[in-house]
């Protein structure tokens, strides 16, 4: 990798390193979500969402739309969905297939 790639994927890993920016970009994932269907997902205020998507969509991660009176909210970049995607394979399966698998051990 170039230097420069490193420090944008460096900005990148830091800017989504919060347990709410990682909920709210898995949400994300599956498409263009309002502000309120992200809240009852990740289960916090609004005023937190709303921090953390102006963090994300300050530093591009993020876009949104306003479309009457709600703000519409998805990744701005597919190589973040691509991303999302692989750390939710390596980490989010093989977790579940662990607790799976101590499960049955007891059983």
């Amino acid at each position: 990798m170039v230097y420069k790639q490193v420090e944008d994927l460096a900005y990148l890993l830091k800017s989504i390193s919060h347990p709410i920016r990682l909920k709210i970009l898995c949400l994300l994932q599956g498409g263009e979500l309002s502000v309120g269907a992200i809240r009852e997902g990740v289960e916090t205020s609004g005023a937190n969402i709303s921090q953390h998507l102006n963090i994300m969509r300050n530093q591009g991660i993020v876009e949104s739309r306003k479309d009457a009176n709600f703000v519409y909210n998805r990744i701005a970049d597919q190589r973040v969905i691509e991303l999302m995607k692989t750390m939710q394979l390596l980490f989010c399966s093989r977790a579940e297939g662990e607790v799976a698998g101590k499960i049955a051990d007891q059983l």
